[in-house]
């Protein structure tokens, strides 16, 4: 039988379920985050000896606890700035070229996700040097209905290069866009 995986068994935080991280961390998770968005470069940067695959990899899973937390916290500041400009996501409601054309639908996703008395949890990332694989999970606190569900793969270079590339597939089952109230709760850029 196959040992079974721990996938946060070398990262900082565990966000596989809810409760896991500890009030001062997601701070400090929060102000990694935004650091880590200020060194993408304008180019993206070379996988060469200077800026290995496994570099790449290693910053992919630092990155990873601060993109759960800016989710859980509905910081679409953050989670803009993690895309690069010419960023090319596919979904069911894409395919979406650049970071501007996904703006306004990602912003009803983060808002349900994100929302008071739910709570976004990821059971499974893999990352094999810059790709990150995840499945993610979103559970009303009060009913323990799945509002939404999903699988995404983000091609990521690391702190210097940020995401160019998502694939993602989605499922909301209670809403599929936001109310007014909901979005106002987004940060913004």
């Amino acid at each position: 039988m196959k040992k079974r995986t721990n996938y946060y068994q070398d990262l900082v935080a565990d966000y596989s379920r809810p409760g896991l991280v500890e009030e001062p961390l997601k701070g400090d998770l929060i102000e990694l985050a935004l650091n880590i968005n200020k060194m993408q470069e304008k180019s993206l940067p070379a996988i060469d000896e200077g800026y290995t695959m496994a570099r790449i990899e290693q910053e992919n899973r630092e990155w990873w606890p601060t993109h759960c937390e800016a989710l859980r916290q509905g910081r679409g500041d953050i989670l803009t700035g993690e895309y690069r400009q010419e960023l090319v996501y596919f979904c069911q409601d894409g395919p979406f070229y650049g970071i501007e054309e996904q703006k306004v639908r990602e912003q009803h996703w983060w808002a349900l996700i994100a929302q008071p008395g739910v709570c976004m949890a990821w059971p499974i990332v893999m990352f094999h040097g810059e790709f990150v694989w995840f499945e993610w999970n979103c559970i009303d606190d009060h009913t323990s209905e799945t509002l939404a569900k999903g699988s995404v793969s983000w091609v990521r270079r690391g702190h210097r290069g940020g995401c160019y590339f998502k694939g993602e597939q989605l499922t909301f089952y209670r809403d599929v866009f936001s109310s007014p109230e909901l979005l106002q709760l987004i940060t913004r850029n």
